[in-house]
């Protein structure tokens, strides 16, 4: 049985719209509201043959429990997520343009979002994250997000190790960041099926983690800082893999 959840912000609710309108199931506006994108978010609604209601701006503050909601609320089905039995099946689709981005205990739903956001702009194939050291993919996350949870399959996964090892059987090349490395993120190539592994802040991957990354490689930074936020650190890699791909 498929259960539902409150999506809420303007980009959020759009790319809902536009990537996948079936699972939405209501909308709500607030009433006190004067924005000229959410009466389009209303039309686009109804246009589809979605409910929408105009409620007080203290109904979505209650449903959307302290979500950024910005006027609007969109009630969503939630769809079967892929899973790693998947993994195989999403690198042989995506070819040579596999780009996948593995989150080893990202637990802040911000961070989480802000690394979806990311991966949806770099045309990223699936972030892959363990099932019990990463953040939920709550209404916050789809927030920080901002669209970009409705693009990108987030594929949660048992034994993250188990799945790594999936990737590297149908041709996926593991890099994996860490500030010790000694190779250079910039001099090593990023072309072709790949794999980009990031740990969270301070603690950094797991040691079954480092162990089935192929390369190891570092962001160069000034030396006055130590580390950079995880998700400023995946915009970092992906843009960079995407750079080379184009040349």
């Amino acid at each position: 049985m498929s259960t539902a959840s409150w999506v809420g912000g303007i980009h959020s609710v759009q790319s809902l719209l536009d990537n996948d309108p079936t699972a939405l199931l209501e909308l709500m506006v607030a009433r006190e509201a004067r924005n000229p994108r959410l009466d389009e978010l209303m039309v686009d609604a109804r246009n589809l043959g979605i409910a929408v209601q105009r409620v007080p701006r203290a109904t979505l503050d209650r449903l959307g429990a302290g979500v950024r909601h910005q006027d609007v609320l969109a009630q969503a089905r939630e769809r079967a997520a892929p899973d790693e039995r998947d993994l195989p099946e999403l690198a042989e689709r995506a070819g040579g343009n596999a780009l996948f981005l593995v989150l080893d205990g990202v637990q802040d739903p911000h961070n989480l979002g802000a690394c979806l956001r990311s991966a949806a702009a770099a045309d990223v194939t699936a972030v892959i994250v363990p099932k019990d050291r990463s953040a939920p993919l709550s209404a916050v996350a789809r927030k920080s997000a901002a669209g970009g949870a409705e693009i990108v399959p987030l594929v949660r996964v048992t034994n993250l190790a188990r799945a790594l090892d999936a990737l590297k059987d149908a041709g996926v090349w593991l890099v994996g960041l860490a500030g010790e490395a000694s190779d250079d993120l910039y001099a090593r190539d990023l072309r072709g099926p790949l794999a980009l592994v990031m740990g969270a802040e301070g603690e950094g991957m797991r040691r079954l983690t480092t162990e089935r990354c192929d390369f190891l490689a570092r962001i160069p930074i000034s030396p006055r800082m130590e580390s950079l936020n995880v998700s400023v650190a995946a915009g970092v890699c992906l843009f960079e893999a995407k750079r080379q791909r184009r040349t």
